[in-house]
């Protein structure tokens, strides 16, 4: 099953996490280069990105060829 990856703060800088992972799987300087970073982890293994905010809370989420319902057209 195909993990699914969370920008997150990290003090002061962003990381990428794997779900239910204990560590970062990379630690940048700004939440930007974390979402790039995720984002290329996702299409390399078609899952799904949460954003999250400096609050912890999720406030975007992005599917990378792992979405159950594509869109018609």
């Amino acid at each position: 099953m195909t993990k699914n990856l969370h920008v997150v703060p990290n003090d002061d800088k962003w990381a990428v996490k794997r779900e239910n992972a204990q560590r970062a799987s990379v630690i940048v300087d700004t939440q930007k280069e974390a979402i790039e970073v995720a984002k290329q982890f996702a299409i390399n293994s078609k899952s799904e990105v949460f954003i999250h905010g400096k609050d912890g809370q999720i406030r975007q989420r992005n599917s990378y060829g792992n979405d159950p319902f594509p869109p018609k057209g």
